[in-house]
C-alpha cells in the first residue's frame, strides 16, 4: 500500500523549497511586535540565526528549534528521515548536541492510511536514534498536505555557542555539502530522476551534521550556519548582515552534486530558487562571465543541507579534516569573509568564477 501513494503529490512545494521566500519573510518579520528578551537568551531573532540559545547556568545553554516541511520524495520512511535530519541539524549548527526531540505531525487523514503515517513516524525515529536522542512527545493535526518535522532542544556550553553572525574579515570559509538537493527534488518531481540520482540525494540529506559540536570545539571556528531554504547565497549572506562583512566565493571551488550538475546544466530549477534570488539577487555581484545554471546552483533551496563554517585561514586543514573523518567527503573550502561593505548598498557577497 505504501508503495503506491506519492506523497509529493500532495504537496504544493518540497522539503525547505516550501519556505517563505526571503524577501516576503523580510516584510513579514519586520511587522512582528519585539517581545520580551531576558538576558539569559544568548541567541534569538536579531540575526536569522539557526536556533535560541538560552543560558541555564554558567556551565550549559538551552538549544532550542523548529524544522518541519512537505514531502521531498514519495517514500514516506525517506521523507521521515530527511525532515528529521534537517531539523536536527540546527541544534548542531549552534554548537550544540542534542538531547531530544518532539514530533510535529500533520496529516491528511482521510487521504493516507496509517501504515503510510507509520514509516514517516518510523524514519524519523531513526534519525532520532543514530543521533543518540528520543522523540519524548509531540503533536499532530489533520491537515490536507502532509507536514512532518521535529521540535529539537540540545545543549551547548555558553562559550562555545557558534552563531552566524560571529564571523571575522579575513576568515575561510568552508562548505560541508555539495549543493543541487532542490535540483534534484524538482527532477523528482518531473520523473526523471534514476535510482542512482535518488541515492545521492537521500544519502546527503539523511546525513546528520553531528561534526558541528566538535567544530564549536575549535577556538579557530568562530561562526557556522547551515546552508538550507535560502540556498548558499541566503545563508551566507544572513552572515554577512551579521557580522557586518562581505564575502567572496569562487564558483569553481562549489561542492556539487553529480547528478544534479546535469539537471541544472540541462536548465531544471526550482521555483523557489528564482524566488531566492529575487530576494536577495541586489545584494550579490555576479560575475559577468558566469552560466544561469550556476546562479540556479547557489540559491538552489538546500533540504537537509550542509553546515558552512567561518574559520582563521590557518584552520582550513583542520576544518577540512574534521568534515573527512565524519564523512563529508566532498566538504570545500569555497571562499572568504572580506571586510564590511564600503557602501550603502553596495553587494555584500561577491562570486568570482575561479
Amino acid at each position: 500500500m505504501t508503495d503506491s501513494i506519492a506523497l509529493t503529490s500532495f504537496s504544493h512545494g518540497g522539503g525547505c523549497g516550501c519556505k517563505i521566500a526571503p524577501g516576503l519573510l523580510s516584510e513579514i518579520l519586520a511587522r512582528a511586535p519585539q517581545g520580551l528578551v531576558p538576558p539569559q537568551l544568548l541567541v534569538g531573532t536579531e540575526t536569522a540565526d539557526d536556533a535560541a540559545v538560552y543560558k541555564l547556568n554558567d556551565e550549559q545553554a538551552l538549544v532550542a528549534t523548529t524544522d518541519f516541511f512537505t514531502p521531498i520524495v514519495d517514500d514516506p520512511y525517506d521523507f521521515g528521515r530527511i525532515a528529521a535530519t534537517n531539523a536536527l541539524s540546527d541544534i548542531y549548527a549552534m554548537g550544540g548536541t542534542p538531547i531530544l526531540a518532539l514530533a510535529l505531525v500533520g496529516m491528511p487523514i482521510a487521504k493516507l492510511p496509517p501504515e503510510v503515517i507509520g514509516r514517516v513516524l518510523e524514519g524519523g525515529a531513526s534519525i532520532c536514534r543514530e543521533a543518540g536522542i528520543p522523540i519524548a512527545g509531540g503533536h499532530s493535526i489533520d491537515v490536507l498536505e502532509p507536514i512532518y518535522g521535529l521540535v529539537g532542544l540540545g545543549l551547548v556550553h555558553p562559550s562555545r555557542v557558534r552563531r552566524n553572525s560571529d564571523a571575522r574579515a579575513g576568515d575561510a570559509l568552508v562548505l560541508g555539502k555539495p549543493l543541487g538537493v532542490g535540483i534534484l527534488s524538482a527532477a523528482l518531481k518531473k520523473g526523471v530522476l534514476g535510482a542512482d540520482g535518488y541515492a545521492q540525494m537521500i544519502r546527503h540529506t539523511t546525513h546528520l551534521n553531528k561534526v558541528g559540536s566538535q567544530l564549536a570545539q575549535m577556538d579557530a571556528v568562530h561562526g557556522i550556519t547551515d546552508v538550507t531554504g535560502f540556498g548558499l547565497a541566503g545563508h551566507l549572506l544572513e552572515m554577512c548582515r551579521g557580522a557586518d562583512l562581505s564575502a567572496e566565493v569562487a564558483l569553481g571551488r562549489l561542492p556539487l552534486i553529480e547528478a544534479a550538475t546535469g539537471f541544472a546544466q540541462q536548465g531544471m530549477a526550482t521555483g523557489a530558487s528564482a524566488r531566492n534570488w529575487s530576494g536577495y539577487g541586489n545584494e550579490i555581484d555576479w560575475p559577468a562571465g558566469a552560466t544561469e545554471w550556476q546562479r540556479a546552483m547557489v540559491s538552489d533551496p538546500q533540504t537537509s543541507g550542509g553546515l558552512l563554517v567561518s574559520c582563521a585561514p590557518e584552520s582550513v586543514d583542520a576544518v577540512l579534516r574534521a568534515f573527512a573523518e565524519a564523512g563529508f567527503e566532498q566538504a570545500a573550502h569555497i571562499g572568504h569573509m572580506g571586510a564590511p561593505a564600503v557602501a550603502a548598498g553596495a553587494p555584500r557577497l561577491r562570486f568570482t568564477a575561479a
